[in-house]
């Protein structure tokens, strides 16, 4: 953004600086400078001539001598120049003097053209007379200079006059870099806030007073806002018996430095108060509109508009337009209509002055490939506020410059007004965030000075509706620290307590199986969450099965990763199988990741997130040597109960007799088992492999890190050893089951020390035999303590059709 000086000036008057105490002073403060440029560089010794005479050359038929005043002194001035005639008041740049360029236009050179004393074709020339090109600008800025010729001044001037000071040039544009969260900024009145709290001097800003004749302005326009979530607010005044003609000189000269080539009053009006104000405003001819009505939809899919750069544009639903009771009239927020536009006939003007959508608008400018002046500002997300200010402030300008008749009263639709943001005062934690000592008094100082209102009894800060970069204490401490200085703000060494991270209970569960996992020679790795709906074919999973229920991914790779995973173990067997495939021997490898089991389909909520502790193994070892694996993990995580497998797991991936479910205190908290045959053939795997599954979410509730220490038992123990004869469908789990059901408090342990299978055994049983172990804590056990306990034990056994071994 670019600004001229002596703009922010009309508004901080009291403001004195050189440029480069302005550039300082601002970027200290926040308000970064990205440099500056003066407007009068190399322009030296120009003043306002007056042509006395015009005599012709006499050696050059193209060239004429001019006797020019200077106030000072008469001076004779040979010129080419075809547009200048007696009387003329004219820039004169004296002997000694420079000028910015030449008068074709060019690129201006670094330390411009310097003008002697010489002759023209043997006539003696003091000076120069000057175009504006040659004065470093053009006639873009100053529409009123001759195509080809010398710059004429308005016949008041004063002769001997600052000719560079009278066409504003005594000035310096300074260029900002501002952060898109203050957009109060993208405004000359805003800057010049930002340099009022920054130099302690006075903000004035403009006073607007209440205009419009006697007559209503409903009986001229209505408005309707079908899509108030896209315009949250929409200002329109109309003026009328409009004169169109150039705007005033200091109007057109601030447009010029802030980078906007002037037009004429009316467009003029409207760039000026958006550059003033920071809200865009447009104008349309209201004898165009329609119905005499003001309609803010979504466009239809599909239709195409003319914007007034005369471009046809396609439009879509998601694009915010302008429309009367008919037809469309103008993009919101980002250029109007051609069949709406002002021309020199106009009568009647309709102002609109909005609030939209700013995500809206940017998405829309890109959509139709046009980005404005007016989007950039709306896409920022603007003020509500500020569109009835600049509005009345537009319709002031109207009535002071003579432009028209402003209609009285305004059209406002709007939603509710946010009530302004309160942010709690505390100067303490302000101080100690920054590591200052400022006092209250200063502090409240300066946030008045950025128009920020104190409430003494509620304690709070109440925020000016342009501030929306504020929001916490932290911004407020910002504020402080911007206007107290950076530089004031001590360096000293940080305080507070040390504290030691840790990670969190859970993640430390993960931790320990990851360490359990890779101290069993497990190597981690890591698969996608997305995968092909074919894995459940290749898992041999039914058509009914819950696991089929998964996420469709809305913008997938491809149908290889299209829905989101609801088993761990495609990825693992993909592994195993590239490992097999690559001749890589006894690979175990082990992964931590998560499921994603939908609450319903389709998706009204986010689904359970559910972590797997999966392990995976081909070569040395089996079954057992996976069970062992996830016994040292249990242990390791302080489940000290003896969990529970049950063989009927009925898992279709998994081998028939080869599988089990794990329960802990009859909780599921996964399975285990070797991979069904026809599995390991999808997944081209040509040995036997293994396969565990945890469900982290399920176990942690049973987990601990708390250690309890018993001390050395005072009492002996007593141990029997029993010998059974036991059905082969009995399994083992099953007969501690019962020995620990039945053993008592006084049981200690049990151990299996020996099966059998053989000739000397029944046909249908096996061998199976225990060491049992009892303890009392407090006494001596005596024979009929065991024996009793044996005896429940026993009894308990034959219900399971088990006989003690003869």
């Amino acid at each position: 953004m670019n600004t001229a000086l002596s703009w922010i000036k009309a508004y901080v008057p009291e403001l004195s600086c050189t440029d480069q105490e302005y550039c300082d002073a601002m970027t200290l403060t926040g308000t970064k400078v990205e440099g500056f440029e003066r407007a009068d560089k190399n322009l030296e010794k120009i003043v306002v001539g007056q042509i006395l005479s015009i005599e012709k050359h006499p050696d050059a038929d193209k060239l004429i001598v001019c006797q020019v005043d200077i106030g000072t002194e008469t001076i004779q001035i040979v010129t080419g120049a075809p547009n200048v005639k007696e009387g003329d008041k004219v820039p004169v740049v004296l002997a000694g003097g420079k000028v910015a360029g030449g008068h074709d236009g060019g690129p201006l050179p670094e330390n411009g053209i310097s003008i002697k004393a010489g002759k023209l074709r043997g006539v003696p020339s003091n000076g120069m007379m000057c175009s504006i090109e040659e004065l470093g600008s053009s006639r873009d800025m100053y529409p009123e200079a001759p195509e080809n010729g010398i710059y004429i001044f308005e016949p008041d001037v004063q002769v001997g006059a600052d000719a560079v000071e009278l066409l504003g040039l005594r000035d310096t544009v300074f260029e900002y870099e501002i952060t898109s969260n203050r957009v109060d900024c993208y405004s000359v009145l805003g800057i010049a806030r930002e340099a009022a709290a920054a130099f302690k001097k006075p903000f004035v800003p403009p006073v607007v007073p209440s205009t419009g004749n006697d007559e209503d302005v409903k009986d001229y326009i209505s408005v309707e806002v079908k899509d108030p979530d896209l315009c949250t607010r929409y200002c329109a005044r109309v003026c009328k018996n409009i004169k169109i003609g150039p705007s005033p000189k200091w109007m057109q000269r601030r447009l010029a430095a802030s980078g906007i080539r002037p037009i004429n009053n009316l467009v003029d009006i409207t760039n000026y108060v958006m550059e003033e104000y920071g809200q865009p405003m447009h104008a349309y001819d209201l004898n165009t509109i329609a119905g005499h009505k003001i309609i803010v939809r979504r466009a239809k899919d599909g239709d195409e508009f003319q914007t007034l750069d005369g471009q046809m544009r396609k439009v879509d639903g998601q694009v915010l337009m302008i429309c009367d009771a008919k037809k469309e009239i103008g993009i919101a927020g980002i250029m109007g209509g051609e069949n709406s536009k002002i021309t020199e006939d106009v009568q009647t003007v309709l102002f609109e002055a909005a609030t939209f959508n700013g995500p809206n608008i940017r998405k829309s400018a890109k959509r139709v490939g046009l980005r404005t002046d007016a989007s950039g500002k709306f896409e920022k997300g603007l003020d509500p506020r500020n569109a009835e200010a600049a509005i009345n402030r537009a319709c002031q300008l109207i009535e002071e410059l003579g432009c028209g008749e402003v209609v009285g009263g305004m059209v406002d639709v709007k939603e509710p007004l946010a009530p302004l943001r309160r942010i709690p005062f505390c100067p303490e934690k302000i101080n100690r965030l920054l590591g200052t000592d400022v006092s209250v008094e200063e502090m409240l100082a300066i946030f008045a000075r950025e128009e920020l209102v104190y409430d003494e009894d509620a304690g709070e800060l109440v925020i000016p509706s342009f501030r929306q970069d504020l929001a916490g204490t932290a911004d407020i401490a910002e504020e402080v620290a911007r206007f107290y200085g950076y530089d004031k703000i001590p360096t000293t060494l940080p305080s507070g307590e040390a504290t030691t991270g840790k990670l969190s209970y859970k993640l430390r569960i993960e931790q320990k199986a990851r360490d359990i996992a890779e101290y069993c020679g497990f190597s981690q790795g890591m698969c996608y969450s997305f995968e092909s709906p074919k894995v459940f074919d290749k898992l041999l999973i039914g058509k009914e099965d819950p696991a089929r229920k998964a996420i469709t991914i809305a913008n997938p790779l491809g149908e290889d990763f299209s829905i989101m995973r609801t088993i761990s173990l495609n990825g693992m067997l993909n592994s195993l199988a590239t490992n097999y495939n690559r001749r890589n021997k006894n690979v175990k490898l082990y992964e931590l990741g998560n499921i994603y089991l939908p609450k319903a389909l389709p998706l009204t909520e986010l689904p359970d997130e559910r972590m797997q502790f999966t392990l995976g193994f081909y070569g040395e070892g089996d079954f057992f040597t996976l069970k062992g694996v996830l016994e040292e993990f249990f242990e390791g995580v302080g489940m000290r109960k003896k969990p529970e497998y049950d063989p009927k797991a009925g898992k279709p991936f998994l081998h028939p007799g080869r599988q089990a479910l794990i329960r802990y205190e009859d909780v599921l908290i996964g399975y285990l088992g070797e991979v069904h045959p026809d599995v390991l053939d999808n997944y081209n795997i040509g040995t036997r492999a293994y396969v565990a599954v945890l469900d982290m979410p399920s176990l942690i509730p049973f987990t601990t890190f708390e250690r309890k220490y018993e001390g050395i038992a005072k009492f002996p123990s007593v141990s029997r050893d029993i010998s059974m004869v036991v059905p082969k469908k009995v399994m083992v789990g099953e007969i501690e089951h019962v020995i620990v059901q039945r053993g008592g408090k006084l049981l200690e342990s049990c151990q299996l020390f020996d099966i059998y299978q053989g000739s000397q055994i029944k046909e249908g049983f096996k061998s199976v035999a225990y060491s049992i172990t009892f303890r009392a804590k407090d006494r001596t056990l005596l024979d009929s303590d065991v024996n009793a306990a044996m005896k429940k034990i026993l009894n308990g056994l034959e219900q399971l059709g088990i006989e003690l071994r003869q």
